[in-house]
C-alpha cells in the first residue's frame, strides 16, 4: 500500500502537472491551427455577399447564403470532376493496394533470395528519377496521355507505402507460413488466406494513404489531361481560382462584385470537394494509428 501512494505522489507531483498542461496547450494550440482554416473556408462560403465584401467574416458566418451552394452543385462540370475523382480514387486505390502488397510480401520472406537487390533497386527511385520532361514523353509514347489511365499507372506503387507494408509483413510470425505451407498450401494461398485476413492495419493505412493522394491529385491531370471531362476536382478548383485572379485583375465595382461571388463559390466547392474524404477518415482512424505504429517497430 504504501509503495503505491508513493508512486501516486509521484504522478501528481509538479513537474508532471506542468507537463501534462503544456501538453494540453500544444494540443489544443495545434487543433486550433488546424481547424481554423476550414471553419474560416465554411464560414465564407455560407456568409452574406455584403459581410464578405467588407471583410467581417474572420471566424462564424455572418448571415446566410447559399447561393454558392445552389451555384456549385448546379453546375454540370463539377458533377463529371466528382465522378472522375471517384473512379480515380476507386480505381487507382484498388490497384495501388493489390500492386504494393504483390510486390511487398515477397521481398518480406527472409527465404526470397533477391529480397536485398529489389529492395535497393526500388528504393533508389526514391531518391533519383528521370524528371518530369522524360515521364510526360513516357506517358505519350505509351498512349495513356489524355486517358484515364494517365491518373491511374504511373503512380501505382509507393515506394514509401511498400517499405511500411513489407516491415508489417516481416514482423508476423513465420510459423503461420511453415504451417500453411507443411499442409501444402502455395504462397499465393498463403498470402490470400492467411496473412492478409491478419494485415487489416496496414492495409487500412494503405487505403487511407492512396485514397487521399488519388483525392487530392492535381499535378499529373495538369500535365496528362487537357480534355476537361476528364480532369478530376482538383482541376476544377484550379480553374475556379485563376477566374478569381482574372476577375480581380479587371478591376471596377462591378468586377469586385463578380470576384466576390466567384471566390464564395470557391470556398463552397472546397467544403464539397473534402467533405467526401473527412467522412471516410473517422472509420480508418483506429486501423491507421495502428499499421503506422506496428509497421514502424516491427523489422
Amino acid at each position: 500500500m504504501g509503495i503505491r501512494n508513493r508512486k501516486s505522489r509521484i504522478r501528481e507531483s509538479w513537474p508532471d502537472r506542468v507537463f501534462y498542461l503544456f501538453t494540453l496547450f500544444i494540443m489544443l494550440l495545434a487543433f486550433t491551427i488546424t481547424l481554423y482554416p476550414f471553419l474560416y473556408v465554411f464560414s465564407m462560403s455560407l456568409s452574406d455577399q455584403g459581410s464578405v465584401m467588407r471583410q467581417e467574416v474572420w471566424l462564424l458566418p455572418k448571415g446566410l447564403n447559399l447561393s454558392s451552394y445552389r451555384k456549385v452543385f448546379s453546375e454540370r462540370g463539377i458533377w463529371t470532376a466528382y465522378g472522375n475523382t471517384i473512379f480515380y480514387t476507386l480505381a487507382g486505390t484498388a490497384l495501388n493496394v493489390v500492386m504494393t502488397t504483390m510486390l511487398a510480401y515477397p521481398l518480406s520472406r527472409r527465404k526470397f533470395s533477391g529480397r536485398k537487390p529489389v529492395t535497393m533497386f526500388v528504393t533508389f527511385t526514391m531518391l533519383f528519377s528521370g524528371g518530369m520532361i522524360p515521364s510526360f514523353l513516357l506517358i505519350k509514347n505509351l498512349g495513356m496521355y489524355n486517358t484515364r489511365w494517365a491518373m491511374i499507372i504511373p503512380g501505382a506503387i509507393s515506394v514509401y507505402n511498400m517499405i511500411l507494408a513489407r516491415t508489417f509483413f516481416a514482423g508476423l510470425p513465420d510459423s503461420l507460413n511453415e504451417s500453411a505451407a507443411m499442409d501444402g498450401a502455395g504462397e499465393l494461398t498463403i498470402l490470400l488466406k492467411i496473412v492478409l485476413p491478419i494485415s487489416k492495419p496496414i492495409l487500412a493505412v494503405l487505403t487511407l494513404f492512396y485514397a487521399v493522394g488519388h483525392w487530392n491529385t492535381y499535378f499529373n491531370a495538369l500535365l496528362y489531361l487537357p480534355d476537361q471531362d476528364l480532369q478530376p476536382l482538383q482541376m476544377y478548383l484550379v480553374r475556379l481560382l485563376v477566374q478569381d485572379q482574372q476577375l480581380m485583375a479587371e478591376g471596377g465595382q462591378d468586377a469586385l462584385e463578380l470576384a466576390m461571388s466567384a471566390m464564395q463559390t470557391k470556398y463552397a466547392t472546397i467544403i464539397a470537394v473534402i467533405t467526401p474524404i473527412l467522412c471516410v477518415y473517422p472509420f480508418l482512424q483506429k486501423y491507421f494509428a495502428q499499421g503506422v505504429m506496428i509497421g514502424a517497430i516491427k523489422e
